[in-house]
């Protein structure tokens, strides 16, 4: 980075912030609305190391999430995208993408693991819950197009008790394409990645009135929903999904209003801003293909990219609101990544409008973090309202956001020679600007809101300039301690076990902060229950010993609540018992929708 670079630490994160002096002397305050907000991580990428996939050494996904949450969160982050959470056909060495059963998110024996990749249900109810405790929102990818690892297209899994066959939602002959016709409605079939699922035109057994796959498919979903608190989706090759299920599937229960993305992969605008409008009629958002295309070839070309293609590009520059930018992803890092240059990219979407995503292994492991956190920094501080264009030739591309305390970006895209240029902007008379990325010292403007900028040459992906008033307002990020309601459900064909007369059943462990309320709502199946049933919930410390129970029988109102404090930091452990239950509800199923607070670290 430049030698201009004086360091500013932000509390307990990587972000620097430049010239101490400069934010000392500051007393110009930031006018207008507010920054626009958020910026999403990609916490994956193709191939993470995993112990359940050969490497012993390697952390858990779920383990390193929670560890990080906190510094994602303080460098400027508001939402974490993980990857697909059901165990895959190919057990622990399954990136996700290759789903087998929609309810095993790491808690059944199947496809020789227990865990997937990414560890067990266990240990990333745990990350959900610490990433909440940072105040981070969490996406969830949902590969919804295909199914893997059928026995000649069936697909049958274990129950709670590990018994293969009798698990919920199975699938046949009849669920998936070509076997029933396509269903309507579907961008393009010509690609599936699996066994092809009949979203609508699935079978219709007795007492559906829709098909068998919509609604198990939607069910499944409000399950784990439920099941993690999450905040959104991630929504995998929805080119070949029928738009008309999507649209239902994501106002069906817990997912209704939730936030969302499509992977169109599609370098088409017309064809990807279409699915956004009348595909999903603005229920989700899109990844910007067409954008990422420009940037590909913005930072491959030795400076011979034609930088006018930037102004309003993709669909960033049709439709912002439901535009999510992007410059690396788990695919494209395998097999049309941005080998140079890569930071110019980064610095178009993190000062431009709409809904920019960090690839994690850019900022982890390819060394980039600091200068991405240096520009998400700026976009959640500085970047806010419409994009006006300065100046645009062969190589280079200015403009301002117009809103809250504006926003001066230059790109150079010319690696040999930095450019001087003189643009008209919206800040006013006699300003004092300062280059927020430190690659420029501080400018003027004149008396008529013009102001000369240099832009750096191209040199590694720095050809960029950032610039904006004088800031005095709070350099970091506050990070609020959010709780989570996580709902176990248990059942015979479930992964949690029911309830049982012969011993109490371990629920589920709970990974809380000390000092934090505890609180556990029942809800019981309770057919053919007699004045003599009952079921006793339970919540035991950290010693193993009950901290607080509950008797539940005929007379106690559903949803009635067990709460207790945690003495300490540490797994609390709920467990539940029934009594005396009929011959034809031996096992009551149940649901339990418990609220804790994990610690932040």
């Amino acid at each position: 980075m430049s030698s201009v670079f004086a360091r500013f630490a932000v509390a307990l994160g990587s972000v620097r912030l430049l010239n101490k002096a400069v934010f000392a002397a500051a007393s110009v305050l930031l006018l207008g609305a507010s920054a626009q907000a958020g910026v999403m991580m990609q916490g994956f990428y193709w191939d993470i190391p995993s112990p359940a996939a050969g490497n012993a050494s390697a952390p858990w996904l779920w383990d390193k999430l929670a560890a990080q949450g906190n510094e994602m969160k303080r460098a400027g982050f508001t939402a974490v995208w993980i990857p697909s959470v059901l165990k895959g056909a190919s057990g622990g060495y399954s990136m996700g993408y290759d789903p087998y059963d929609d309810y095993d998110m790491g808690s059944k024996n199947q496809q020789f693991t227990y865990t997937t990749r990414f560890g067990t249900r266990e240990q990333l109810q745990r990350s959900v819950a610490m990433m909440r405790a940072n105040g981070l929102e969490v996406y969830v990818d949902m590969v919804l197009n295909h199914r893997n690892g059928d026995n000649n297209w069936s697909f049958q899994h274990a129950d709670a008790y590990g018994v293969w066959g009798r698990g919920r939602f199975q699938k046949g002959f009849y669920d998936f394409h070509p076997n029933v016709a396509q269903d309507p409605n579907v961008p393009d079939d010509s690609i599936s990645f699996g066994r092809d699922v009949a979203h609508i035109n699935g079978a219709r057994p007795a007492g559906y009135s829709v098909s068998y796959v919509f609604d198990g498919l939607q069910k499944s979903g409000d399950w784990m929903t439920k099941a993690l608190d999450i905040q959104g989706y991630r929504l995998d090759n929805v080119k070949g999904i029928s738009t008309d299920f999507l649209r239902g599937y994501l106002n069906y229960g817990a997912m209704a209003g939730k936030f969302t993305v499509g992977e169109y992969y599609d370098g088409n605008l017309g064809l990807v801003n279409g699915w956004v409008e009348s595909g999903l009629q603005r229920r989700a958002s899109a990844f910007d293909f067409p954008l990422r295309d420009e940037l590909s070839a913005m930072c491959g070309n030795s400076g011979f990219y034609n930088m006018r293609r930037l102004d309003h590009a993709g669909l960033t520059g049709v439709n912002p609101d439901r535009s999510v930018t992007w410059v690396e992803n788990h695919d494209t890092d395998r097999d049309h990544a941005i080998r140079q240059n890569k930071m110019l990219a980064y610095a178009y979407i993190l000062t431009s409008e709409g809904y920019p995503c960090v690839f994690y292994k850019d900022w982890e492991v390819y060394g980039l973090k600091e200068r991405i956190n240096n520009l998400v920094w700026i976009h959640e501080k500085l970047a806010a309202g419409r994009t006006q264009e300065r100046w645009k030739d062969d190589d280079v591309f200015v403009y301002e956001r117009m809103d809250g305390a504006h926003l001066l970006t230059g790109l150079n895209d010319n690696g040999a020679a930095e450019r001087t240029i003189t643009v008209q902007t919206g800040f006013g008379a006699n300003v004092q600007l300062h280059d927020f990325t430190g690659h420029k010292p501080d400018v003027f403007t004149d008396g008529s809101g013009r102001v000369s900028i240099t832009i750096p040459r191209n040199n590694g992906g720095n050809g960029y300039v950032a610039y904006s008033r004088l800031y005095n307002g709070s350099s970091g990020f506050p990070v609020p301690q959010y709780a989570v309601t996580q709902e176990f459900a248990g059942a015979d064909d479930l992964d949690i076990k029911p309830a049982d007369n012969r011993a109490f059943v371990d629920v589920q462990r709970i990974y809380v902060q000390g000092g934090k309320r505890i609180s556990g709502a029942l809800f019981w199946d309770a057919t053919g229950w007699t004045s003599q049933t009952r079921v006793r919930l339970e919540l035991v410390g950290t010693t193993r010993t009950v901290v607080v129970g509950k008797d539940y029988d005929l007379r106690t109102a559903q949803g009635a609540t067990i709460s207790a404090t945690a003495s300490r930091t540490g797994w609390y452990t709920l467990r539940i018992r029934s009594f005396n239950t009929p011959a034809a509800n031996v096992r009551p199923a149940y649901w339990l929708r418990t609220t804790y607070t994990a610690p932040p670290l």
